[in-house]
């Protein structure tokens, strides 16, 4: 789901001169006034191709295009007490450490027992509420289900507004740790390039071959450690689409580890053997979903200016995984040879 909402408002032909914010206010629906001055503060609004700002006039014709970040609306959020790993929180901001296999936000299929059900329960509020609730909190930003790591959550306008637009402008850190297919040659390179929807299934991503058809995406990754058969990368992202790094790793022949969509949940590297097809059988069991976690987290703290740093440890599953991985390269002649 996109992280913002784009409008576009022609001014009225016979609208008499009046200020930018009081002319968006009283045309958008569900919409304060201080949130439009928070977006006019951004500069995610202009005016031909000008940012403009709240005391700005506008005139008949004069074409606003703007965009504010996104907030659910419509959706019924039913507070439940779900244990959250709370990593940091203050009065603007929180930041959770997301367990695999939990949603990130109630959708079809997925109305209860979400990280937002839960927020709504932490944050103190015990009646079912609106999405929209300023109460509630706002994520920033989004990671699959069934990956696990840090997640940045909003308590206020001021502080989503102040941190939507750090990940916007890509200023903000974010680190992942990945077990993919394959011994990837390089040390450490850059994948990029546009991704969309894939038309033949709309849950998957793909490359695509421009702008009309998908968004920008750059990930950078460095090799951490090998194992033959697969390796652990670092990624970190320069930009934040949606399964970004499941798309890039899989683009270069290295899909990521027990990832069903992107096809790692089959053997893509290593021997004809029965007995490491049973291996890799039991890796799939220990880590049951694609091995990804959001390990790193840094951004400017909207009120202090201060720059913040969280880091994650790898989850049981995953560091599980990659012990066994370790033990088996330690044997991996001995067992090569062994074919029941």
């Amino acid at each position: 789901m996109e992280e913002f909402e784009h409008f576009r408002l022609v001014v009225d032909k016979g609208q008499a001169p009046i200020r930018i914010d009081k002319y968006m206010t009283s045309h958008m629906e569900d919409t304060s006034r201080h949130r439009v001055q928070l977006s006019l503060k951004a500069g995610y609004v202009r005016v031909g191709d000008k940012a403009v700002k709240a005391n700005f006039i506008v005139r008949p014709d004069d074409v606003i295009r703007f965009m504010m970040p996104y907030r659910p609306r419509g959706v019924e959020i039913v507070p439940q007490d779900i244990p959250l790993d709370i990593v940091y929180e203050d009065e603007d901001l929180l930041v959770v450490n997301k367990a695999a296999g939990m949603v990130v936000h109630p959708g079809h299929g997925n109305y209860d027992g979400t990280l937002v059900n839960a927020l709504c329960w932490h944050l103190g509020i015990r009646r079912n509420v609106d999405a929209s609730d300023e109460r509630m909190g706002m994520l920033v930003h989004r990671i699959d289900k069934d990956t696990s790591g840090l997640l940045l959550v909003a308590k206020r306008d001021e502080a989503h507004f102040s941190l939507a637009k750090q990940f916007y402008d890509h200023s903000t850190e974010r680190c992942y740790h990945a077990v993919v297919w394959g011994n990837i040659q390089e040390d450490n390179g850059t994948v990029e390039g546009y991704i969309g929807r894939d038309p033949a299934d709309r849950l998957r991503y793909k490359p695509v071959e421009d702008e009309n058809s998908g968004k920008w995406a750059v990930t950078h990754y460095r090799v951490l450690e090998r194992f033959g058969y697969v390796t652990l990368v670092e990624c970190r992202l320069e930009t934040g689409r949606t399964h970004q790094i499941r798309v890039h790793m899989s683009s270069i022949g290295h899909p990521l580890f027990n990832d069903e969509r992107y096809g790692g949940a089959e053997i893509r590297k290593g021997t004809i053997y029965s007995k490491y097809r049973q291996f890799i059988r039991n890796c799939f069991d220990i880590c049951p979903r694609q091995a990804l976690h959001a390990k790193t987290l840094g951004f400017v703290h909207p009120t202090t200016r201060k720059w913040m740093q969280f880091d994650s440890v790898i989850p049981e599953d995953m560091s599980s995984l990659l012990d066994k991985w370790r033990k088996y390269c330690q044997n991996m002649p001995q067992e090569e040879q062994e074919d029941e």
